[in-house]
C-alpha cells in the first residue's frame, strides 16, 4: 500500500503560554528561539500509516509544506519508518492558508505519482482549523473520512473506526483515500530508536518549490491567501472583590446576590 502522510511543523504546544509571541505587524507567531515539533495529530497520523506498512507491505511518504527548518519534522518521520520524506518550501507557501496549504500538498501528491491512501491530522495543534484535510480531499476527488481512530487493512480497501459523539462508527471504503485522524490509545506514536535516528540524518530530503509544483498567482501565497486582519494575545485582568458580612450565613448571602448581579447564578 502506498502512503502519503501529511506534517505540519508547529511551535511545540508545550511552552509555557508566558513565552508565546507575536509579531504584531506580521499578524504570525514568532517561531524564533521556540522548540519546533510534528503537530500532534500528524505524528498520530504517522503512526497508523506505519502500522499498516508493517501489516501490508508498501511505503510511506512523509510530506511537509514548511520553512527549511521543516527538514528536522521530516528526519523524525524517517527516523520513525517512513520510507522517504519530501519538504515543500517556497517563500510564499508557508504564508498560504487552508486553501493554499491544500492547493500545495495536492500537486505535490500529484507530482510524487500514485498512491493509494491519504492521511493527515484532524487538525493541527496551532491553529487548529480543520480544513486542510478535507479540502485536500476536495482538491484531489477523494472520499474522505475525519476523526478517525483507527485505519486497518480490509480485502481491497480499508476498515476505518471514526469516532463519533457518543462512541465510534466502522466504515468500510474503497481506495484512494484520504482519512484525518484522531488521537486513540491504538496510535500512539513510536519512540525512534537511535540506530535509526542516526540513518535518518542520512537521508536525502528533496525541496521542491513552487515553481516544481507549478503553482503560481492567485494558487499559493499573499495573492489567494485569507487576509488576517487582527491577531493579538487576550489582556487577562484579576479584581479582587471583598463582601461584607458578620456571619457566614451573611457573606454566603452577599455572595450569592453578587453573583445573581453578575448573572452568574
Amino acid at each position: 500500500m502506498e502512503i502519503v502522510v501529511c506534517l505540519k511543523e508547529i511551535i511545540d504546544p508545550e511552552i509555557p503560554p508566558s513565552q508565546f509571541k507575536i509579531d504584531p505587524v506580521a499578524k504570525r507567531q514568532l517561531q524564533e528561539g521556540h522548540a519546533l515539533v510534528i503537530s500532534t495529530y500528524d505524528e498520530h497520523a504517522l503512526e497508523v500509516a506505519l502500522k499498516l506498512k508493517e501489516a501490508t507491505g508498501g511505503a510511506v511518504t512523509a510530506l511537509c509544506l514548511g520553512a527549511a527548518t521543516a527538514t528536522t519534522a521530516l528526519k523524525k518521520a524517517l527516523a520513525m519508518g517512513a520510507d522517504q520524506a519530501i519538504l515543500l518550501n517556497d517563500r510564499a507557501l508557508p504564508a498560504a492558508d487552508a486553501f493554499g496549504v491544500a492547493a500545495a500538498l495536492a500537486a505535490a501528491i500529484r507530482k510524487r505519482g500514485p498512491f493509494d491512501l491519504i492521511l493527515a491530522g484532524c487538525e493541527s495543534g496551532d491553529w487548529a482549523s480543520r480544513a486542510v484535510g478535507p479540502l485536500l480531499a476536495e482538491a484531489l476527488a477523494l472520499p474522505c473520512v475525519a476523526y478517525a481512530s483507527r485505519v486497518e487493512a480490509a480485502g481491497k480497501g480499508v476498515q476505518v473506526r471514526k469516532v463519533v459523539e457518543d462512541g465510534y462508527e466502522l466504515i468500510e471504503a474503497s481506495l484512494p483515500l484520504l482519512v484525518t485522524i484522531a488521537s486513540d490509545e491504538s496510535n500512539v506514536p513510536r519512540f525512534p530508536k537511535l540506530k535509526d535516528i542516526m540513518a535518518a540524518g542520512r537521508k536525502p530530503i528533496p525541496t521542491w518549490t513552487a515553481a516544481d509544483l507549478g503553482l503560481g498567482g492567485k494558487a499559493n501565497g499573499e495573492a489567494g491567501r485569507v487576509t488576517v486582519a487582527d491577531l493579538s494575545i487576550p489582556v487577562r485582568e484579576t479584581r479582587c472583590e471583598i463582601l461584607d458580612g458578620e456571619s457566614p450565613e451573611e457573606k454566603v448571602d452577599s455572595l450569592v446576590r453578587r453573583l445573581r448581579d453578575l448573572k452568574l447564578l
